[in-house]
């Protein structure tokens, strides 16, 4: 595909995304979650803090080009990705807790991405955001395709819950679809940088993959969290809107190259959110995941 059409297609089909999440919302699941702070703490814990800190202690050990240390770092401050709802449902945990913490780590993350981004420039490339990109067009940036989606799917929700039950299955279908088309398109169009510097990369985000889940599953645990909030916390933090990072790099830092870790880390965060679900259902013997 062409790289001019990946662009174009990617912050749509990225809004269409998370307008599709909001379809999924009311505000009565945030406020039943409210009654439960600590799973909701915990969550965001996990996803604000020690995302970020798993990916600067993979970024740094591992050696990265600085290049590919702050696309990593980008990929780390993004919050967590549609898909974990799905995964949460399929290993039985608290579905409704894990889209909630998708959709207040995509609202947090205005703040929080343009500052992990800032802090990653300057200690892996000497520079900053300020003298790339003014701060005040990335904030909006991400306001336009995630806060605003998410909230107008969540108003059309509230306006028309008929029709909007009748078209979730479609639309999630169609955000599903979106997605994996633009992540192999990108993945096509970025082959040579991937083949270039797949030996580095491809351990270094299944480390933090590795490293992300395990320890998301330890501060749940030691939180004593119930076991369906346990594993919402663990899909939330080990599933990362790799598609904003993708987009963050092409088209807010105009940098493809470090676009490689977000891309990689799509494909194969998959692999360990997978084998997560799986290891659930064995543990609670409901054999292969099927629904």
């Amino acid at each position: 595909m062409n790289p001019e059409v990946v662009q174009k297609l990617l912050p749509l089909a990225l809004a269409f995304i998370m307008f599709y999440l909001g379809m999924t919302l009311a505000l009565a699941d945030f406020w039943r979650v409210a009654q439960r702070p600590a799973a909701l703490a915990v969550g965001l814990t996990g996803q604000l803090v020690l995302v970020p800190l798993a990916g600067f202690a993979v970024a740094s050990l591992n050696g990265l080009d600085p290049l590919m240390a702050v696309g990593l770092m980008v990929l780390a401050a993004c919050p967590g990705g549609v898909s974990a709802g799905l995964l949460t449902h399929l290993a039985r945990g608290d579905t409704a807790l894990s889209i909630s913490l998708t959709a207040v780590t995509s609202l947090v993350s205005m703040l929080t991405l343009p500052l992990i981004l800032n802090l990653s420039l300057q200690h892996f490339m000497g520079s900053s955001l300020q003298a790339q990109l003014p701060l005040a067009p990335m904030v909006r940036s991400i306001f336009l395709l995630t806060t605003l989606p998410v909230l107008l799917g969540m108003a059309l929700r509230w306006k028309a819950p008929n029709a909007v039950s009748r078209w979730v299955p479609t639309a999630s279908k169609v955000a599903t679809t979106l997605f994996v088309l633009i992540v192999l398109a990108t993945f096509w169009d970025q082959r040579e940088v991937l083949s270039q510097h797949l030996p580095t990369l491809g351990p270094a985000t299944l480390l933090l993959n590795a490293a992300v889940l395990g320890s998301a599953y330890a501060l749940a645990t030691q939180a004593r969290l119930q076991h369906g909030d346990r594993i919402a916390v663990v899909t939330e933090c080990g599933l990362q809107n790799s598609a904003l990072g993708i987009f963050v790099c092409l088209q807010l830092l105009a940098s493809p190259a470090m676009s490689a870790p977000s891309v990689v880390y799509a494909l194969l965060m998959n692999a360990g959110g997978i084998a997560f679900v799986l290891l659930m259902r064995r543990r609670r013997g409901l054999g292969t995941v099927a629904a």
